[in-house]
């Protein structure tokens, strides 16, 4: 018997491991993942695209409604750039008004000085001189409030069956109103 617990502490380990590295399922929690945007944007959306980012918004095409305008459940494209260079897709996880949303995301803030992680209800800015949301300011955990960056956006893919752990309960809306409009948020 005591020769068997060293090989079951290994056991777990390797469980674990592989827990954090399959995909995500309905017995993991959404928020409990770890990883790249892109398998976290299509468990949490329903969306089934694959590759890199900056490539969802073109393949959308054809296959889901595509538009300009933030839906709970959508999935905003990041274009591709020199800081984002596969893009980002993250999900709609509520719209707070004409100008503000909640997002979640995984793999943009670090935890624990990780990246990776999954956050919820995070502050997405339309900084846009058109309010279209060609350009936006994104919360940052880093700093506690929207990050010095402005990232261009495709736009949102609509169509997918979204996670029902998307938001949280009870957002935050006047703290994400608060983190919009501090001075100096926008342009």
């Amino acid at each position: 018997m005591r020769g068997l617990f060293p090989r079951c502490g290994l056991l777990v380990a390797a469980a674990q491991a592989a827990m954090l590295a399959a995909p995500l399922g309905a017995s993991a929690g959404l928020l409990d993942y770890v990883g790249q945007c892109v398998p976290f944007a299509r468990a949490a959306s329903g969306i089934e695209i694959y590759g890199d980012a900056w490539t969802w918004w073109n393949q959308a095409e054809g296959r889901y409604n595509r538009g300009h305008r933030p839906r709970q459940g959508s999935v905003i494209v990041f274009a591709k750039t020199g800081r984002l260079p596969l893009g980002h897709v993250a999900v709609v996880s509520r719209v707070v008004e004409r100008r503000v949303l909640m997002l979640t995301h995984a793999n943009w803030s670090r935890q624990n000085g990780k990246r990776g992680h999954a956050e919820q209800d995070v502050t997405l800015y339309d900084v846009s001189p058109g309010n279209d949301w060609s350009e936006v300011k994104v919360w940052y955990r880093d700093v506690e409030g929207l990050g010095g960056g402005i990232y261009p956006v495709k736009g949102f893919i609509y169509g997918g069956h979204p996670s029902p752990q998307l938001t949280s309960r009870n957002p935050d809306y006047v703290g994400a109103l608060i983190d919009a409009y501090v001075p100096g948020a926008g342009r």
